[in-house]
C-alpha cells in the first residue's frame, strides 16, 4: 500500500531527526563501556589509592591520641580524612566524566538538540500525566515488556559469569583458609578480578547486542512512505510547475536582453534559413568580438528584423553562423580557431583595413579574403 513505511529513510530525513535528538542510541552499551571505563580506571589508579589509604592509616594510628582529642574539634580532627578522601575521588571523578562525555560522543556524534529540553506542554496536562503513568506503570505494555525481559537476561548472564568464576577457582578458595592473610588476600584479589573482567567482557558483549537492536529499531521507525520520498524530492529541488515558471522567466529576461543588445551590434552573421548571431567587437572591453545574441528559427528571424531596422549589416556566411551558435554562449568572445573567419567579416564591414586593432590583436588575421 502506498501508505506502508517500506522505503529506508533519505540522508535529509535522518539529518532531520537527528536536529531533534532523534538518533539510535544503546543505554545498555553506554552502561557497559562505562562501568568498564570505570573498572579500568581503578586499575590505574590503584597504586595511587593505595598509597594515599596507607597514609590515612599511619596518620590515624600516630596523630590519633584520645587522650588530646577534643570533640570541640570535629572538624579539625576529620579535615585529614576530607583532604585524602578527595585525593582519592577527584581524580577518579574526573577521569570517569572525561571518559563518559568520550563514550557519548563516540555514540551518538557531537549533538545538541534544543527539541529534547523543550517543555511538552501536552504531556504536562492531566490526560497526559495519566497516559504517561500509564505507559510506565503498565507491566503489559511492549515496550516496558521487552526492557524487562532485558534487565532479566541480563541479570542472568551476568550472575553466571560470576557464579562461573567462583566456581572455577572453588578449590583456590577453599584453600584460603589455611594459608597466611597476605596469601590470602591475593588469592582472593586474583578471583575477584577475573569474575569482574568476565562481567565487563560479558556487559560488553549484551551492550553490543543492544546497539545492533536498536539500530534496527531506529532505522525502522524513520522509514518513509514512498509518497515521502517524492515530497521530500520536490521540496529539495523545488516544485516542477515553479521551476518551469522560473526557467521561462529566465529566458524570456534572456531573450530581451539579446534583442536589446542588437541595434548596438557591429555585425549579424546569418544563415538565411536557421541561425543567426549578433557580433560586437570592442577592443576596450574584449581582445576580439564578442556574442551579444543569437538564435535559430524564430529568434534568428526576429534578429534579422531588429538588426535590419537598425541598419546592423547582415552577412550570410552558413558555416561560420552554425559555428558560432554551437560553440559560443551569449556574452562570450568567440574561440581562437574563428577568429580569422570573424575578421574577414568585420574587415568586410568596417572596410578595407578592418576594425581597428584587430589584426594587431590576432596575428593569424591576413585580411579578408579576395
Amino acid at each position: 500500500m502506498a501508505d506502508e513505511r517500506t522505503e529506508e529513510a533519505t540522508p535529509k530525513r535522518r539529518e532531520d531527526e537527528r536536529k531533534k535528538g532523534n538518533v539510535a542510541r544503546s543505554q545498555d552499551m553506554s552502561s557497559s563501556l562505562t562501568i568498564t571505563a570505570a573498572v579500568a580506571l581503578l586499575f590505574v589508579l590503584a597504586p595511587l589509592i593505595l598509597e594515599k589509604l596507607r597514609n590515612l592509616l599511619y596518620y590515624t594510628c600516630t596523630h590519633l591520641n584520645p587522650d588530646e582529642i577534643d570533640v570541640n574539634d570535629i572538624i579539625v580532627i576529620f579535615a585529614p580524612y576530607a583532604k585524602i578522601t578527595g585525593e582519592i575521588l577527584l581524580p577518579f571523578l574526573l577521569g570517569l566524566m572525561v571518559m563518559t562525555a568520550i563514550i557519548m560522543r563516540l555514540q551518538v556524534g557531537a549533538l545538541f538538540a534544543t527539541e529534547k529540553i523543550k517543555p511538552k506542554m501536552d504531556r504536562l496536562t492531566p490526560s497526559g500525566i495519566v497516559n504517561g503513568l500509564k505507559k510506565i506503570l503498565n507491566p503489559f505494555e511492549p515496550k516496558n515488556l521487552m526492557e524487562m525481559g532485558k534487565s532479566v537476561l541480563k541479570m542472568g548472564i551476568v550472575g553466571y559469569c560470576g557464579f562461573s568464576t567462583v566456581m572455577g577457582r572453588k578449590d583456590e578458595l577453599l584453600g584460603v583458609l589455611g594459608l597466611d592473610v597476605h596469601t590470602a588476600f591475593a588469592v582472593l584479589a586474583s578471583i575477584l578480578t577475573q569474575m569482574i573482567i568476565n562481567i565487563c567482557i560479558a556487559m560488553l558483549i549484551i551492550g553490543f547486542i543492544d546497539k545492533k537492536y536498536q539500530d534496527y529499531e531506529y532505522n525502522k521507525s524513520i522509514k518513509m512512505t514512498k509518497q515521502e520520498i517524492k515530497d521530500e524530492w520536490k521540496n529539495m529541488e523545488g516544485d516542477p510547475i515553479i521551476k518551469s515558471k522560473i526557467k521561462s522567466a529566465q529566458m524570456q529576461f534572456m531573450k530581451q536582453k539579446m534583442m536589446n543588445a542588437v541595434p548596438n551590434a557591429d555585425v549579424v552573421v546569418a544563415n538565411p534559413t536557421h541561425f543567426s548571431v549578433a557580433l560586437k567587437y570592442d577592443k576596450d572591453i574584449a581582445p576580439a568580438p564578442v556574442v551579444v545574441a543569437k538564435g535559430v528559427d524564430y529568434m534568428a528571424f526576429k534578429i534579422r528584423e531588429i538588426a535590419k531596422a537598425n541598419g546592423v549589416p547582415i552577412v550570410e556566411n552558413k558555416p561560420l553562423a552554425r559555428s558560432l551558435y554551437k560553440l559560443v554562449k551569449v556574452d562570450q568572445v568567440i574561440p581562437a580557431e574563428l577568429y580569422v573567419a570573424v575578421a574577414e567579416i568585420l574587415a568586410f564591414v568596417y572596410g578595407k583595413d578592418g576594425p581597428p586593432k584587430m589584426r594587431i590583436n590576432n596575428p593569424n588575421y591576413t585580411g579578408p579574403r579576395q
